[in-house]
C-alpha cells in the first residue's frame, strides 16, 4: 500500500518535474516541493542555502525526507500495522504466562517476550525497510526526487530515519500494553526490565532496519531485496549461532571467539543486553560475558554500530547507483 502511494504522488514532491517550479509551493505534507532553478556561477554558491531553505519548508532537506517518508508510512497504515502486530503478541506472551503471579513469573514472562522478540522484530524491520530504495528506482520516483537540491546521501538517511520513526515508535506503542497489563496481572517488579527489553527491541529494529536498507540500495529488483533481507533475517535469527557456535566448540576457539560472534549478530546483542535485567537467567549470560570480556556498554555500542554502518555504507553506494 505505501508503494502505491508513493507511486500515485506521494514520492512526487509537489511537482519535482518542474510542473511545480514557477509557484514554488511546498508539497502538501511538507516534504520537498521543487521549484525553478535559479542563481549561476559564485552567486549560485552562495545562495544554495537559502536555495534548499525556500524548497525544503524545515530548512533541512534531510529532516525534510524525514518527515514525509514518516507520514508517507502512516497514511499507508503500515505504523497501525506495526503497533497491532507488537500489541497483539506481548499482550498474548503476558496474558498466557502470567498465570501465577510473582516476581520470578514476572521474569519468566519477560525472557519469553524477549526471545519471542528475537523473531519478530527483525522480521517487520525487514518488511518495513526491504523497498526503501529499489521500490522507488522501480516506480521510477527515485529519480524525480534526486533531481532536488539534495544528496544522495541525505536522501538515504532522511529515508530511513522517516521509516525508523515508524518502526521504532509502532515497537514502543506496542509494547507498552503488554507492559500495562504487565503491571496490572503481575506487579511493577518486571516493569523496569520490561522496559529495557522495550528499548533494546527498538534498538534490534533499526539495525536490521539499516541492513534491509542496504540491501536495498545494491538490489537490483525488489523480489531481490525481498529474498535478500529474507536469507538475512534466516541468518541472524537461526543459522549464525549454529554456525558459530558449531565453529567454537569444534576448533576450541575460546571466549573471544564467543565475544566476537555475539558482536557480529545484532540479534545475539539484543538478546544479551535485553537478558541480563532478568534475574532467571542472568547468571548464565553473566558469567558468559565476564569469561568473554564483554560488558554490556561493549554489547549496547556494538548494536548502535549495526545501525550507523549499514546506513553509512547504504548512503555511499547510494551515489554510485545507476538510477
Amino acid at each position: 500500500m505505501t508503494d502505491e502511494r508513493d507511486s500515485r504522488g506521494d514520492d512526487q514532491p509537489g511537482g519535482a518535474d518542474g510542473a511545480g517550479a514557477s509557484t514554488g509551493d511546498p508539497s502538501p505534507d511538507g516534504g520537498v516541493a521543487a521549484s525553478g532553478t535559479t542563481g549561476t556561477g559564485d552567486a549560485a554558491a552562495t545562495a544554495e542555502p537559502v536555495r534548499r531553505s525556500a524548497r525544503f519548508p524545515s530548512g533541512d532537506p534531510l529532516a525534510a525526507v524525514a518527515i514525509r517518508e514518516y507520514r508517507i508510512l502512516v497514511r499507508s497504515r503500515w505504523a497501525v500495522g506495526l503497533v497491532a502486530l507488537f500489541g497483539l503478541f506481548t499482550v498474548a506472551v503476558v496474558r498466557f504466562g502470567g498465570s501465577a503471579v510473582g516476581p520470578v513469573r514476572a521474569d519468566a514472562v519477560v525472557a519469553t517476550v524477549v526471545e519471542l522478540g528475537v523473531y519478530l522484530v527483525p522480521l517487520a524491520a525487514v518488511a518495513v525497510g526491504y523497498d526503501t530504495v529499489v521500490g522507488a528506482d522501480e516506480r521510477g520516483s527515485l529519480e524525480l526526487v534526486l533531481a532536488l537540491p539534495l544528496s544522495r546521501a541525505e536522501l538515504l538517511v532522511g529515508r530511513f530515519a522517516g521509516r525508523a520513526a515508524v518502526l521504532g515508535g509502532a515497537t514502543l506503542v506496542g509494547f507498552l500494553s503488554g507492559g500495562l497489563l504487565l503491571a496490572l496481572t503481575l506487579g511493577t517488579s518486571g516493569l523496569g526490565a520490561y522496559a529495557v527489553v522495550a528499548l533494546a527491541a527498538v534498538a534490534l529494529g533499526w539495525a536490521v532496519l539499516a541492513v534491509a536498507v542496504l540491501v536495498s540500495t545494491v538490489a537490483a529488483e525488489k523480489t531481490h531485496a525481498l529474498g535478500l533481507s529474507l536469507a538475512g533475517w534466516l541468518w541472524v535469527v537461526l543459522l549464525h549461532d549454529l554456525v558459530a557456535f558449531a565453529a567454537i566448540a569444534g576448533l576450541d576457539l575460546g571466549s573471544r571467539a564467543v565475544a566476537v560472534a555475539v558482536l557480529l549478530n545484532p540479534v545475539d546483542c539484543f538478546r544479551v543486553l535485553a537478558l541480563s535485567q532478568v534475574d532467571v537467567v542472568a547468571g548464565g549470560f553473566g558469567s558468559v560475558l565476564a569469561a568473554a570480556g564483554l560488558s554490556l556498554p561493549v554489547v549496547a555500542a556494538a548494536l548502535a554500530g549495526w545501525v550507523v554502518v549499514p546506513t553509512a555504507v547504504a548512503a555511499r553506494l547510494l551515489g554510485r547507483r545507476r538510477v
